[in-house]
């Protein structure tokens, strides 16, 4: 297991291809200044002994040391010992809605960008629950099995989007399905399943149904709604930049709303509550408190409990190839050019 400490350092990274492009541009300004004075025999013969390729390795030797440098600063650390620990918690999976209508703007940055941040932020105030994630639209996708690593479960939970799925539509009642599967331990009093969604539901009544099989194996179901009622159009975007405006068989701009109704009854059937996901904040505060008056329920769980320092050997490596950098000169090496091994003539 690699914990990495200081993460910021990696923006410093992009500093190495910069140095790169300006080696680059600098060597063709420096051949196209040098041609206006005199021609190519003449320079190698007014510098024999500079060479050619020595310059590209002395900046080879420096980025490398700047980045293993950078890599240092972040100190990764690696787990040396897993033991068993004893946890108390509530098994939580969230069902996230992928459908297109989850890019509508209504809310900003738009529904799904909206319903991440809900999650993640609910992640942040956990402390020894089990979470899962499901995706869903037309149908529902396995994101991440029950677990409590809350790393990997908001890593996954970045990369979904609404390009995942290809059905499309909104089956809310896949969710609930595949959410009943998700809870492996019978002793488990409580078991939680929260969809984060616009209420637009596609599979009519077979939901009601879905989740009545979901309470009948103990689980709750609450929803948190992420849009607005007056609705928005679902933009078509390309690099970033909006195309057009879905639309409907008949051409009509398709207004997508958030549906209050739908996602209430759900919550009611399945022992939980709608909960109105516009105020992150409130919504998590709330969130918390319900988890908080839950029983809890002692699992064991493996996890890493001494992580040793590494930064160490990345620091001894960068400034290696740093010292490389100094001590390498732009001059042709003697034996090397005797050897003849990189075609050093002098006309090299």
């Amino acid at each position: 297991m690699i914990q990495l400490d200081e993460k910021a350092y990696f923006y410093l990274l992009p500093i190495i291809p910069v140095m790169a492009l300006a080696f680059f541009f600098l060597q063709v300004w420096k051949k196209k200044t040098q041609r206006q004075f005199a021609d190519a025999k003449l320079l190698r013969r007014l510098a024999p002994n500079k060479s050619i390729f020595k310059p590209a390795l002395k900046l080879i030797f420096l980025l490398l040391g700047l980045t293993f440098l950078i890599l240092a600063l972040v100190n990764p650390k690696i787990g040396t010992k897993l033991e068993t620990v004893k946890r108390e918690g509530v098994d939580i999976v969230f069902a996230i809605d992928v459908s297109k209508s989850m890019l509508a703007e209504d809310i900003a940055p738009n529904r799904l960008e909206k319903a991440k941040r809900l999650v993640s932020e609910i992640i942040n105030q956990l402390a020894s629950d089990r979470i899962g994630i499901i995706a869903y639209a037309g149908q529902a996708y396995p994101q991440l099995p029950i677990t409590t690593d809350y790393g990997a479960a908001k890593m996954f939970l970045q990369g979904m989007n609404t390009n995942m799925l290809s059905s499309q539509g909104t089956a809310i009642n896949a969710a609930i399905d595949l959410a009943s599967t998700y809870f492996d331990d019978d002793e488990q009093t409580n078991r939680v399943l929260f969809i984060v969604s616009d209420g637009e539901d596609h599979s009519e009544g077979s939901t009601i149904d879905a989740v009545e099989y979901a309470k009948q194996n103990g689980i709750r179901v609450f929803t948190i709604g992420v849009g607005k009622p007056k609705g928005a159009p679902i933009p078509i975007k390309r690099n970033g930049v909006v195309e057009s405006l879905k639309k409907d068989n008949q051409g009509e701009v398709v207004i997508t709303r958030l549906n209050e109704a739908v996602l209430s009854e759900i919550a009611s059937e399945g022992n939980g509550e709608y909960i109105d996901g516009s105020n992150t904040e409130a919504a998590v505060e709330y969130i918390k408190e319900l988890l908080d008056q839950m029983d809890k329920k002692e699992f064991e769980a493996k996890q890493f409990a001494e992580y040793k320092d590494q930064f160490q050997w990345f620091l001894g490596i960068g400034l290696f190839f740093l010292f490389l950098d100094i001590f390498f000169l732009d001059r042709k090496t003697k034996w090397l050019k005797k050897l003849n091994l990189f075609n050093e003539h002098d006309d090299a």
